[in-house]
C-alpha cells in the first residue's frame, strides 16, 4: 500500500470554519495578554542569546506570526525560548552573528524537510530521561547565563562571560569585586516580585511586566543608571529601533559551511522536540489533536524567515501557550494577534524600552530557568529503574558541562543500549514442558507423543539483535544431536536481520550433524522476513509448519515413523 504524501493544510483553515464573533473576542483577549507576557521574554532571550534585544523581538514577531498562521495546532504560541540560549550563544560566540543566521536558516530548511517527509511522529520515540535531562540542563545554562546581568557585574569592554559553564563559575568568582550591589538588589527585588505575584492578578498584569515596569520607573525616578551605573537597554545596546529590519541575505563562507551543519541540526532537533511537546501540552488543555508534520513545516518556514529578518531560532513556547489557553484562546488567531501586539510595541513604544534595567530582565530569565527545570525529577530518580536514572543524570551533566548536541547524542545511545538489553532479557529459549499452555491446542505440547529422535524448543520474545545468540547458546547444551529439531515460534512476534542470520548459521551447522530443523507456528512478520531472506526457499516449504501438530507430523515423515495414535485432548487452557 502506497504511503500518502504530505498535504499542506494549516490548522487555521479548519479553525475558521464556524468561527464566531465570540470566538474572535476570546482570541483578542488572549492575544493581547500573551503579547504582553512575551515582551520581556523576547527582550531577555535576545540579550542572553546574541547580546541584542532586537533579535528576540524580531523573532517573536516574525516567527510568532508564521507559526500561528501556518502551524498544525490551534492554540500554540511560537517564538524565541530559553531552550535555545545555550546552543545559540555558543554558535554566536564561536562563529559570529552571520553564521548563526545561516544556522537558523539551515535548521528551518531541515524542519521543513522533516515535516514534508512525515517524520513528525518519530519525535515521540525520544525517551523521557533524555528530554528531562537536557531540559534540566538547559535550565542550569539559562540560570548561569544571567550571572552578569543579575549580579550587575561591571566589566571592561573586552571582558565577556564565557560560554562554558565551568569557566562561567571561575569568571564570576574572579570578578566578585565587580558586583554592582544596587543592580543586584534590583534583580532580587524583581525576582521576588515575579515569583510572589498573585495568580489572580496575572490575567490582567503578568508579574514579569509588573517587575519590568516598576524597575523602569525606579531607573527613571531614582536615576539608577546615571548615579549607580545600573545597566539598561539604552546604556548597553542604544535602545530599540522603531521598525523591523530589512530582508538581509547572509554572506556564506563556504569554507565554514560544513562546520555549521552540526549546530544547525541540533537547533532543528531541539525546535522539533520543543514544538511537538508544546503541541501535545496544548492538545491536553483543549482536547484537540495537532498535525505534527504541518507543525514542523510551519516551524521550518518561521525559522527561515526569522533568519532573513535579523532573528534567532524559534519554536513552540509551552509557558506562553499555556497562558494563551488559560486566557481563552480558541484558534490560531490569538497567536497571530500576540505577534501583532509585539509589532505595535516596536512601532509605537520602542523608545520607552531604553530605560528597562538589565537586572530586571535577568530576573525574568532566572524565573524562567526555575520554572522549566522540572526539579522534581531529581527526587524521583531513586524510584526510577537504575538505567533510566543514569541516562537522565548523564544527559543533564553533559548538557551543562559540554553542549546540548553531545548530551543528546550520548543520551540517545545510552537509552538505545538499555532498550536493546531489556528486549534481549525478555527473549527466552525454553525446553519442552508439559505444563505449558499456548494460544491454540494445536501449538500445545501437553499430551502429545514426541518421537525419540526429535527435540523441541520454544522461542519466546522478540528475536532481534542482542538476543539472537541465546538460541545458539541454548542449543549447545544438548548432549546428543537429534535427527529433527523443532523450533516453536508461536510466541515470537518480530525478527530482524541478526535473528535471520542466527537461524541460517544454525541451519548450516546442524545440517552438517545430520539434523533437520523445522519451524512451527511462525507469525506473519517473522514468516515474511524468513521468506524474503530466502530461508523458506533454501530450507523448503515443508520445513515451515503452520503449528506444532503439523511439525510433529512432518518429523514423523522424516523419521519414517507411523502417525501418532490420537489421544483425548484436555480442555484448552486447563492445567
Amino acid at each position: 500500500m502506497q504511503a500518502q504524501s504530505f498535504s499542506f493544510r494549516p490548522k487555521l483553515v479548519d479553525a475558521l470554519k464556524g468561527y464566531t464573533r465570540m470566538d474572535f473576542r476570546a482570541d483578542v483577549s488572549a492575544g493581547l495578554t500573551v503579547g504582553v507576557i512575551a515582551l520581556p521574554l523576547a527582550l531577555a532571550f535576545g540579550i542572553s542569546s546574541v547580546a541584542d534585544p532586537r533579535a528576540g523581538l524580531n523573532t517573536a514577531i516574525v516567527a510568532g506570526l508564521l507559526i500561528s498562521l501556518l502551524g498544525g495546532t490551534r492554540v500554540c504560541v511560537g517564538g524565541p525560548t530559553g531552550a535555545f540560549i545555550g546552543i545559540v550563544y555558543g554558535v554566536y560566540t564561536q562563529y559570529g552573528m552571520m553564521n548563526l543566521t545561516i544556522c537558523t536558516i539551515l535548521a528551518g530548511l531541515m524542519l521543513v524537510a522533516m515535516g514534508w517527509a512525515k517524520l513528525g511522529g518519530l519525535i515521540k520515540y525520544i525517551p523521557y530521561p533524555v528530554t528531562g535531562g537536557f531540559t534540566a540542563g538547559i535550565a542550569v545554562i539559562i540560570f548561569s547565563s544571567q550571572f552578569r546581568d543579575f549580579l550587575g557585574l561591571q566589566l571592561g569592554p573586552d571582558e565577556k562571560l564565557p560560554a562554558d559553564f565551568v569557566l562561567k563559575l571561575v569568571f564570576v568568582v574572579k570578578h566578585l569585586g565587580a558586583i554592582n550591589y544596587v543592580s543586584l538588589a534590583l534583580a532580587v527585588a524583581s525576582l521576588v516580585l515575579i515569583v510572589g505575584w498573585p495568580k489572580r492578578w496575572s490575567r490582567f498584569i503578568p508579574g514579569s511586566i509588573a517587575a519590568m515596569a516598576l524597575g523602569t520607573v525606579a531607573v527613571v525616578v531614582l536615576g539608577l543608571d546615571s548615579r549607580y551605573a545600573v545597566a539598561t537597554v539604552g546604556t548597553t545596546f542604544g535602545g530599540i529601533p522603531q521598525s523591523l529590519p530589512p530582508l538581509t541575505l547572509p554572506t556564506v563562507n563556504w569554507a565554514e559551511l560544513p562546520a555549521l551543519f552540526r549546530p544547525a541540526f541540533t537547533i532543528a532537533m531541539l525546535a522539533a522536540i520543543e514544538s511537538l511537546l508544546c503541541a501535545v501540552v496544548a492538545d491536553g488543555m483543549i482536547d484537540d489533536r495537532h498535525d505534527s508534520n504541518q507543525e514542523l513545516v510551519a516551524q521550518g518556514i518561521a525559522n527561515v524567515a526569522s533568519g532573513f529578518l535579523g532573528g534567532i531560532p524559534a519554536t513552540g513556547a509551552i509557558a506562553r501557550t499555556a497562558a494563551n489557553v488559560r486566557n481563552g484562546a480558541r484558534s490560531p488567531i490569538a497567536g497571530i494577534l500576540h505577534a501583532v501586539v509585539l509589532l505595535g510595541v516596536v512601532l509605537v513604544a520602542a523608545p520607552l524600552a531604553k530605560d528597562i534595567p538589565l537586572a530586571t530582565l535577568g530576573a525574568v530569565l532566572v524565573n524562567v530557568a526555575l520554572g522549566m527545570g522540572e526539579w522534581h525529577n531529581f527526587r524521583r530518580l531513586k524510584r526510577w529503574p537504575r538505567g533510566d536514572a543514569l541516562v537522565f543524570l548523564l544527559t543533564f551533566s553533559l548538557t551543562v558541562l559540554f553542549d546540548l548536541t553531545f548530551a543528546v547524542e550520548v543520551g540517545l545511545l545510552m537509552a538505545a543500549a538499555m532498550f536493546i538489553h531489556r528486549i534481549a532479557s525478555t527473549t527466552q529459549l525454553i525446553a519442552a514442558d508439559d505444563r505449558e499452555t499456548s494460544d491454540t491446542v494445536s501449538n500445545e505440547l501437553a499430551g502429545k507423543q514426541i518421537p525419540k529422535d526429535v527435540v523441541t524448543f520454544r522461542l519466546v520474545g522478540a528475536f532481534l539483535f542482542g538476543a539472537a545468540d541465546k538460541l545458539e547458546t541454548g542449543l549447545k547444551r544438548l548432549r546428543e544431536r537429534p535427527r529433527v529439531l523443532i523450533l516453536r515460534m508461536q510466541d515470537v512476534l518480530a525478527i530482524d536481520a541478526t535473528g535471520l542470520n542466527a537461524l541460517e548459521e544454525i541451519q548450516e551447522k546442524w545440517q552438517s550433524y545430520g539434523t533437520k530443523i523445522l519451524i512451527s507456528g511462525a507469525h506473519t512478520q517473522p514468516l515474511m522476513a524468513m521468506s524474503q531472506a530466502g530461508l523458506v526457499e533454501s530450507w523448503g516449504e515443508a520445513s515451515f509448519c503452520e503449528n506444532f501438530d503439523a511439525a510433529l507430523a512432518r518429523a514423523r515423515e522424516i523419521l519414517a515413523e507411523p502417525p501418532a495414535t490420537p489421544k483425548p485432548r484436555r480442555p484448552h487452557g486447563s492445567r
